[in-house]
C-alpha cells in the first residue's frame, strides 16, 4: 500500500487479510515509524548538520545557504464533504500541503504537513515552525561574510512566490546583464534539489503520488511523515549521507545553539530580522557578485 499505492481491498487475496485489517495495519505501522524515528530522521539540523549543509552550499557558490524550500500538494480523494471547502484552493479537488526543506543529497530536513489546500506557499510559510527555533535562539548560529557584510542567519533558496525575507533568496525574474543571468541560473539549478526530493519521494512511495484515500487527517499526517522518515533512511543507507562526516571549514562558521529561550521582545526582534527586506536585497546583491567572481565555472 505504501510502495505501490494499491487500495486496501486489492491486498486481501495476496496477504489473506480483510480490507479493514489492512487499513488498521497501515495505521499502526506508520504511527510506530513516526513515534520511533521522528527525532532522528526528521530532526532540525544540529551543529554538525548545519556545518555540513553550509559546506555543501559553499561548494555550489552559495555562502550561508541551508538549501531549498518548497511545497507539494497531495490530493485528498476521500475528504469528508463538510471539509472540502477548506481544502480546496487553486486546485479544484481537495488537497493537503507538505512544506519541505531538502539538500542536494535529497535529505529532507524539514517537513510541515496537514495545512489546508486552500492556502498557498506564503500562508504555509507564515504558519510553519521552520524559523521558530531561530527566533527562539535554539538553532545553531550561522556566521559568514559576503562583500564585507556580516550575516548571522542562514537562508533557503525559494521560488518567486515567496516573500522577500532575509532568510530567503529568490531568483531574478527578467534578469538583465550577464551577472544577473548567471545568478538566476545558479539559483534555479540549486533550488531544483527540492523538486528532485519530491520526485524521489513520490517514486519510492506511490501512496503519496496518488490521491489520498484515508478519511482522517491524523492518519494522512502519519503516512506522510513515515514516508519522509523512510526516505531519509534510504538516503542514509545508500551512503549519500555519512552521519560521522565532519567539515572543518563549515564548523568554523557555526556556533552552538543557546539553552535559554528569548524574552518576548527578543523573540519579536528576531522575527523582524528574519523578515527584513533590506537584508534580503543586500544579501542577494552580494551573492550575485560572489558567484560571478568566485564560481563562474560551476553553471
Amino acid at each position: 500500500m505504501l510502495t505501490y499505492g494499491v487500495p486496501a481491498d486489492a491486498t486481501d487475496e495476496y496477504v489473506r487479510i480483510g480490507e479493514s485489517i489492512a487499513i488498521e495495519s497501515l495505521r499502526r505501522f506508520v504511527a510506530v515509524v513516526v513515534d520511533l524515528f521522528e527525532d532522528e530522521y526528521l530532526r532540525y539540523p544540529n551543529e554538525a548538520d548545519t556545518a555540513r549543509l553550509l559546506t555543501l552550499g559553499e561548494k555550489n557558490g552559495f555562502l550561508g545557504m541551508l538549501w531549498s524550500i518548497d511545497c507539494m500538494y497531495w490530493a485528498w480523494k476521500n475528504c469528508p464533504v463538510e471539509f472540502q471547502g477548506q481544502y480546496k484552493g487553486h486546485v479544484e479537488k481537495p488537497t493537503i500541503i507538505l512544506e519541505v526543506v531538502a539538500s542536494n543529497d535529497l535529505w529532507i530536513w524539514h517537513a510541515f504537513f496537514e495545512m489546508l489546500g486552500s492556502h498557498n506557499d506564503i500562508n504555509v510559510l507564515h504558519r510553519s515552525p521552520l524559523f521558530a527555533n531561530l527566533a527562539k535562539r535554539r538553532a545553531p548560529e550561522v556566521n559568514y561574510t559576503i562583500n564585507d557584510h556580516d550575516y548571522t542567519m542562514g537562508y533557503y533558496l525559494a521560488d518567486d512566490i515567496y516573500p522577500s525575507w532575509a532568510t530567503l533568496v529568490k531568483s531574478i525574474s527578467q534578469s538583465m546583464g550577464n551577472k544577473n543571468k548567471y545568478f538566476a541560473k545558479a539559483q534555479e539549478t540549486a533550488r531544483n534539489n527540492v523538486e528532485r526530493a519530491f520526485g524521489v519521494l513520490q517514486s519510492r512511495f506511490a501512496i503519496v503520488r496518488g490521491a489520498a484515500r484515508m478519511w482522517d487527517i491524523e492518519t494522512l499526517g502519519d503516512i506522510m511523515k513515515a514516508c519522509v522518515i523512510m526516505h531519509n533512511m534510504i538516503v542514509e543507507d545508500e551512503g549519500v549521507v555519512d552521519p560521522t562526516e565532519r567539515f572543518d571549514c563549515g564548523g568554523q562558521n557555526v556556533e552552538p545553539s543557546h539553552e535559554n529561550n528569548r524574552t518576548l521582545n527578543e523573540f519579536i526582534e528576531a522575527h523582524k530580522r528574519i523578515k527584513d527586506k533590506e537584508t534580503h536585497v543586500q544579501l542577494k546583491e552580494g551573492l550575485v557578485e560572489h558567484i560571478w567572481n568566485h564560481h563562474s565555472d560551476l553553471y
